[in-house]
């Protein structure tokens, strides 16, 4: 008992004494107003976060979003075409795709890709 008691105690010891090196040795200097605001971020973090954006912008970074996860989607179908039947395969990676032209031309439908007006 007096075994695990002792190595309790040395454990918190060494936590402390390893946070309180950390907290002396990441001390940054002073605050400068340029590093202290976000990199490139397009928004001033000093003003008011309603601030309107562009709803162009949004859809079309959702767009890029479908068609990013449609690549994460799509290499593994095409690493198990070895083992699944041709037409199996085929049926599927057609399906897919149609779904994705539909969705696409529906966007081009409605003027979403369609920058300025």
């Amino acid at each position: 008992m007096m075994m695990m008691l002792v190595s309790l105690v040395m454990t918190v010891i060494i936590t402390i004494m390893m946070m309180m090196a950390c907290t002396l040795i990441s001390k940054t200097s002073k605050s400068d107003r340029e590093k202290m605001s976000p990199f490139e971020c397009g928004f001033d973090p000093k003003s008011s976060a309603r601030t309107p954006f562009s709803i162009q912008f949004f859809l079309i970074a959702v767009l890029f979003l479908i068609f990013d996860i449609e690549i994460a989607i799509i290499i593994p179908i095409i690493i198990t075409m070895k083992w699944s039947l041709t037409s199996t395969w085929m049926s599927t990676i057609s399906m897919f795709i149609i779904i994705l032209i539909g969705g696409l031309y529906h966007e081009w439908n409605n003027g979403v890709l369609e920058w300025a007006k």
